[in-house]
């Protein structure tokens, strides 16, 4: 789980990625925020419980700033992005947390600016239903009037419509078009043929999500990286091809030791009048490999 979390961020925490993401889910696409105005922001903070303080982490964290040439006049917004593989019936109460460790800040600080909480869930099952404060929390209903509800931003990644998913251009795309197709239990369309261009954070992320080593190993060898989806699969074609020729001999290498093994046995047997027991005893086999030959004498 922590080297899943610390692939996530590292791919999200490059600018040109965040800046697609908030662009791509908040704003249709529009390219409201330009990477050159996020600058990283603290991912941690402190709260005090049961007489102890406590630190809580944020995934990724930026500040969208009003930039007038190399001097930033204005905090815009505190951006923040969770990341979630599983459904976690307390995120909104995790989300609360959160931002308001923001807010709590604000109050020592000349700036004031709104926080935006996104949480990017990767799961193959539906979200589910805990999206809001009142999701979470019975509240009876003569309080509701004086309970602020608060909602937070999710997005199902893999359940993305197209429309939405057209939207983005970074290489977080990659990482949408696979989950897209692992939901739907369909084969991976090659969609995307832009040049990769965080190729090793991309791969590293694919390969810890999927659980499937190949995106990784892709990464070694000759020819260089790969360089966008087509390159990719193509070389994990070929690793996959040079594999099962590899174990194709490694069998063929198996089998022919076992036959001449078996030869070996029926000769003991015939010649010194052993039993096949006695004879594999005499060739020293060990008594877990003994059953297999002897369905087969």
């Amino acid at each position: 789980m922590a080297e899943k979390d610390m692939t996530e961020k590292t791919l999200e925490a490059f600018n040109d990625v965040f800046a697609d993401i908030i662009n791509g889910l908040l704003f249709d696409g529009e390219q409201v925020l330009q990477q050159e105005s996020l600058i990283d922001a603290q991912t941690f903070s402190m709260y005090k419980a049961d007489g102890q303080l406590h630190r809580q982490d944020r995934d990724v964290a930026k500040y969208w700033v009003d930039q007038h040439g190399e001097r930033i006049t204005v905090r815009l917004a505190f951006l923040g992005i969770e990341n979630q593989s599983n459904y976690d019936p307390d995120m909104p109460l995790r989300v609360i947390g959160y931002d308001g460790a923001v807010y709590r800040a604000e109050l020592s600080q000349k700036d004031r600016y709104p926080v935006v909480t996104l949480v990017l869930y990767f799961g193959d099952m539906p979200w589910g239903r805990n999206r809001t404060l009142y999701d979470v929390v019975h509240i009876p209903e003569k309080l509701r009037p004086f309970v602020n509800d608060y909602k937070i931003n999710l997005f199902e990644i893999a359940n993305l419509p197209e429309e939405a998913v057209n939207h983005f251009h970074s290489d977080f795309r990659t990482v949408i078009d696979y989950f897209i197709s692992s939901r739907s239990e369909k084969v991976y369309e090659l969609k995307n043929s832009a040049d990769f261009t965080h190729v090793d954070e991309l791969l590293t992320l694919m390969s810890v999500l999927t659980q499937d080593n190949r995106f990784e190993e892709s990464l070694e060898g000759e020819g260089g990286k790969p360089q966008n989806m087509s390159s990719l699969l193509d070389r994990i074609e070929e690793r996959g091809r040079q594999k099962g020729l590899d174990e194709g001999h490694q069998e063929g290498f198996r089998e022919g030791a076992d036959q001449n093994r078996l030869e070996n046995i029926r000769s003991i047997m015939e010649t010194m009048k052993l039993t096949a027991k006695q004879a594999m005893d005499a060739l020293k086999i060990p008594e877990a490999d003994q059953l297999k030959y002897i369905s087969r004498l």
